[in-house]
């Protein structure tokens, strides 16, 4: 188990890596993420395509993740966060508003990422964060049940 969770681990910071370039700079095509994912996780198809989906994902969703952070990000424009901490946010939020990752494990990997990668304030600024997005979406999800 514990090797399944670093093997997606270093997924998720590869597509952190792809996610920040892309921020500043012209995307890259699809291709050439791909070959630079599968590169990095050494032609491992299933982490592969784990890495792939998020990525995409995130690129796919970007404005409704980012409508969702402005509104939970209280007192910071996003524009005005460090790129670093604005796509963990965004990788974090897709993973609990659009895939299959429970919520909980999205924040955990998401915090992983901040202390890895963020500067001090990350952590506890992303948790915050994703933690009342997740609260939201199981609240949205709760009345739409009971609808």
């Amino acid at each position: 188990m514990l090797s399944c969770m670093s093997t997606r681990r270093r997924a998720r910071e590869i597509v952190l890596q792809l996610l920040y370039e892309a921020d500043l700079n012209d995307w890259r095509d699809a291709d050439a993420s791909r070959r630079f994912i599968r590169s990095r996780l050494q032609g491992r198809t299933l982490l592969t395509n784990f890495a792939s989906e998020l990525l995409d994902g995130t690129i796919a969703h970007r404005d409704a993740i980012d409508r969702e952070l402005k509104r939970l990000s209280t007192n910071w424009a996003l524009s005005r966060m460090p790129v670093t901490d604005r796509n963990v946010l965004r990788l974090g939020a897709y993973e609990i508003l659009f895939s299959k990752t429970p919520g909980q494990v999205a924040i955990s990997e998401a915090l992983t990422l901040a202390r890895r990668y963020g500067g001090e304030n990350s952590p506890r600024f992303i948790n915050g964060v994703l933690d009342r997005l997740f609260k939201k979406s199981i609240a949205e999800k709760t009345t739409v049940a009971s609808e």
